[in-house]
């Protein structure tokens, strides 16, 4: 089953941080419950509708397959075929991460 966002939303597999550190300490259960903020785009929502009522494309903003920053506490966790994902809206998406 797929998910197709509606009006200025944006479907994300949230990214699960690492359970080591780059120097190779364990990090503990404890510090990973912490909500994640990093997600990867898998659908987009409709047209934004800017504030002189031009319609924009969201794909713009973001393209699905890209890594994005979230709002700490933004979205609703959604099931779908037992796999987890988030859906923001577009104004909780903070920034693209760029390799």
């Amino acid at each position: 089953m797929n998910v197709r966002p509606i009006d200025e939303r944006v479907l994300l597999k949230v990214v699960e941080k690492d359970e080591k550190s780059a120097g190779g300490i364990i990090i503990p259960d404890t510090v990973n419950k912490e909500r994640p903020q990093v997600g990867e785009v898998i659908a987009l929502g409709d047209d934004i509708v800017n504030k002189d009522l031009e319609r924009k494309p969201l794909s713009q903003i973001v393209s699905v397959g890209d890594q994005v920053l979230f709002a700490k506490y933004g979205g609703t966790e959604v099931t779908v075929d037992d796999e987890d994902y988030l859906l923001v809206n577009r104004t909780d998406i903070l920034g693209v991460l760029e390799k």
